[in-house]
């Protein structure tokens, strides 16, 4: 499956923000923070350490299943690294500070698939005035 295929067969990303399968996601997230802040850091520095040692290991190519659909490592990792710059805006916001600005290498993958997603819910002519005739820009182009 591609990056594509992910975001267009992702249950999440359809539904409305209070549907089954979005409010089960905040709660399980509420959940991994209820021991506060300090556990929930600890917690994401061991598997950080734990994956940064474990992912050096994998071929480009390897095969994973994710929510039981194969994707390459490399696609899954850039889902991943969606989620990362996306919730980073919105813990952010939570916490009342500025959200931190990623390096290229990060922000660039992540912007390309969110422009392609763009593109496959709202087409080609209104993400191209959105991003270049702000007078003929459509109120949203949100990709997710």
């Amino acid at each position: 499956m591609s990056v594509m295929e992910f975001f267009a067969n992702a249950e999440s990303f359809q539904a409305d923000l209070d549907a089954q399968i979005n409010t089960m996601i905040r709660d399980n997230g509420e959940k991994a923070a209820s021991d506060g802040p300090k556990s929930l850091v600890a917690t994401v520095e061991s598997a950080i350490a734990h994956q940064r040692d474990a992912l050096s290991a994998e071929p480009a190519d390897r095969v994973v299943s994710f929510i039981e659909k194969p994707m390459r490592i490399d696609d899954f990792l850039l889902t991943r690294m969606l989620e990362l710059v996306v919730h980073s805006d919105d813990l952010a916001l939570s916490v009342g500070l500025p959200t931190p600005a990623f390096p290229p290498h990060v922000f660039e993958p992540v912007l390309d698939v969110l422009s392609r997603l763009a593109v496959a819910r709202h087409g080609q002519l209104a993400v191209l005035r959105a991003l270049s005739r702000a007078e003929r820009a459509p109120a949203t182009i949100a990709g997710i």
